[in-house]
């Protein structure tokens, strides 16, 4: 998949993808839109004392970066799971400039498949698959897989990528959630938010990031 580097108006870059018409972040502010929708109404919102963290996407890294340093600036440990199909290079990640922070590099080369300890406030786990095909069909009553506390749900736009929007796969990630688990996400959406309540969530409509989208949701599981 062909991938093409932007600069985005707080003066970080992303990537478009040509073959979707698709940018991974906002062209408003790639970071500025990752700390609002993910630390500041996600992370910071989690009440567990060592939250277990979902990212649907794990992308360019970004997320994950932002969740190390606000472990490490709160010493609150955080396990994450990063789900992705397509990796990114070290190479590819390393031009967008997001940090110079010597454990960015860390995360794009620990192994995937298998946790690895970044620092004692972060461990990191990347699974390379098709996040569809690990909850697809996760039946609630499995109380094993109640596992995490928070998701961030970073998908392409539902008209772009619309499969990972369908019900069977955000039922599978519901039943993921530890009772009171969050999930957050750019698309505001009538249809998302609507299809996020079916399922038993209870939505939030929150502000956007600063110079980006009017709102974002946030879905609790009762």
């Amino acid at each position: 998949m062909k991938r093409v580097i932007e600069h985005t108006e707080d003066g970080s870059a992303t990537l478009y993808v040509p073959q979707l018409d698709e940018h991974y972040h906002s062209v408003k502010g790639a970071r500025t839109e990752s700390q609002h929708i993910f630390i500041d109404m996600g992370l910071k919102a989690c009440t567990a004392a060592c939250p277990h963290v979902l990212e649907i996407g794990f992308g360019t890294g970004l997320n994950a970066l932002l969740t190390l340093e606000e472990a490490e600036l709160s010493n609150r440990p955080v396990h994450y799971t990063g789900i992705e199909l397509y990796p990114l290079t070290w190479e590819e990640v390393d031009t967008l400039k997001y940090s110079t922070h010597p454990l960015f590099q860390s995360l794009h080369q620990a192994a995937w498949d298998k946790e690895v300890t970044i620092t004692p406030h972060f461990t990191l786990h990347k699974v390379k698959a098709d996040a569809r095909t690990l909850f697809i069909g996760t039946s609630e009553t499995n109380d094993d897989k109640q596992y995490f506390d928070i998701v961030y749900f970073d998908a392409f736009a539902p008209e772009k990528q619309p499969e990972m929007w369908e019900e069977a796969f955000i039922r599978g990630i519901y039943h993921a959630l530890k009772p009171g688990g969050l999930l957050t996400t750019y698309c505001a959406k009538g249809a998302i938010r609507r299809m996020l309540q079916q399922i038993g969530f209870r939505t939030e409509r929150l502000s956007g990031p600063p110079g980006g989208k009017r709102e974002i949701l946030r879905a609790t599981k009762e």
